[in-house]
């Protein structure tokens, strides 16, 4: 008998170790990838979000305090519905929120979102449920200065510093956008790598990873290949970067921005919204924004096109060019575009999609104010060529909401509880 109340003892104290050590499982933090800077500079940037639940595009874009156009176009859906703005948006969706990474207190993050509380709010709700663990509740406890995180008052205005980086708009030497994605619990390192068209040691190499392990709450920068403009500094608009499959709209919505799909040759177009815009014709030709006229001789195939240049004073700028190419190019290809998504499909609620799913309207072709008379090709871009140097990544801790059920102290108990009826 002694040896087998031995044997149970020992049972249910290994069963209690184990208990206690997945407790501890539930305290690891979580890591995000910051980039150090020096420089009042700013870039392009996207975020990864998954909505809380059933949004307006105008409510999701309020959340983050961006244009509304700017969020449909960045994920390819198409702005030309009627009232698309107040289209409601499904629960689960995955988007890509464009936003403007800045240089503040010496690192990379965007600092130009405020959340008004509301009664009910608590900063890890904030945190964790309405901006999905892209911040968490020690950030913006410390963001706003909160000494007390119990007492939050409604209509509290609230700093939401988010993680951005820029890395010179470059990956591999190559123009690109960065990502900041939030691992979900099914993902791993690879499947991430392929979901956007990179590699596993790209990735690693980016976030200064030793490992390819990664953590659910965890915040990777993720490169996007894009379209680099090459604006002058005086454009409002200098410094474009257009990811690849996408679109951006500048110009105080009058000039459509498209990258890809077969290269990385910026695209721009007068935008369907266009209604009180400044000329988008090149000086010295009839060739409007976005149109190229192209004729085969027996040297190649002489190829003009007018292009954007950037936004000045209310000014739209065009340029005319010319070039001698091999052959004449084909028809503009354009990114597919995807009706307003109505309904997450099932598969992409735990692994969302690098873009929305459409309502099964199918691909859709982009809709411009002018109609080129001339055909449009790609023969000319006004795209720069790449800026060298990667910055390294590093990291740093956040907290995360642990994710393990109340169970597991009940558990505890009970163990316990048996240790004691039993005298062990």
């Amino acid at each position: 008998m002694p040896n087998k109340a031995s044997a149970l003892r020992s049972t249910v104290i290994l069963l209690l170790l184990q208990v206690l050590n997945l407790i501890n499982v539930g305290d690891v933090s979580c890591k995000s990838t910051i980039e150090p800077c020096s420089n009042s500079d700013s870039c392009n940037a996207l975020l990864g979000y998954t909505l809380y639940t059933d949004l307006k595009v105008s409510e999701v874009a309020s959340l983050f305090q961006i244009d509304p156009i700017a969020l449909l176009t960045a994920n390819a859906i198409d702005i030309s519905y009627p009232d698309v703005e107040h289209h409601i948006l499904p629960s689960r969706l995955f988007l890509k929120i464009p936003m403007t990474c800045s240089c503040v207190d010496g690192i990379r993050k965007s600092v130009s979102t405020h959340y008004k509380t509301r009664p009910s709010d608590t900063l890890s709700s904030i945190a964790d449920s309405i901006y999905g663990g892209l911040v968490s509740a020690d950030q913006l406890r410390e963001a706003n200065s909160i000494s007390d995180p119990s007492v939050l008052d409604a209509g509290q205005n609230l700093v939401v510093p988010l993680p951005c980086t820029c890395f010179n708009g470059t990956d591999n030497t190559l123009p690109a956008i960065y990502l900041s994605y939030v691992v979900q619990p099914i993902d791993t390192l690879a499947a991430i790598a392929a979901r956007y068209f990179t590699t596993l040691t790209d990735l690693m190499n980016v976030n200064a990873m030793g490992s390819s392990a990664i953590n659910d709450g965890d915040i990777l920068a993720i490169p996007i290949p894009a379209c680099a403009s090459n604006f002058p500094k005086f454009a409002s608009d200098h410094g474009l970067l257009v990811p690849n499959g996408s679109y951006a709209v500048t110009a105080g919505h009058c000039v459509l921005c498209s990258c890809g799909p077969r290269n990385l040759n910026l695209y721009c177009m007068p935008a369907s919204l266009a209604v009180s815009c400044s000329s988008m014709q090149c000086k010295r030709s009839n060739l409007m924004l976005g149109n190229v006229t192209a004729q085969q001789g027996g040297g190649g195939c002489s190829v003009n096109s007018c292009n954007y240049n950037g936004f000045a004073n209310g000014t739209i700028i065009t340029a005319l060019s010319t070039s001698l190419q091999p052959r004449c190019p084909g028809p503009q290809q354009f990114p597919p575009l995807t009706a307003p998504p109505t309904t997450v499909p099932r598969a992409s609620i735990f692994a969302p999609a690098p873009s929305p799913v459409s309502n099964g309207a199918g691909p859709l072709s982009p809709k411009s104010s002018v109609v080129p008379a001339t055909g449009s090709f790609p023969g000319v871009h006004p795209a720069n060529g790449p800026i060298s140097g990667l910055t390294s990544g590093a990291s740093h801790a956040c907290s995360l909401v642990n994710p393990l059920p109340a169970l597991t102290s009940s558990l505890v108990f009970l163990l316990v509880k048996l240790m004691i009826s039993m005298g062990l």
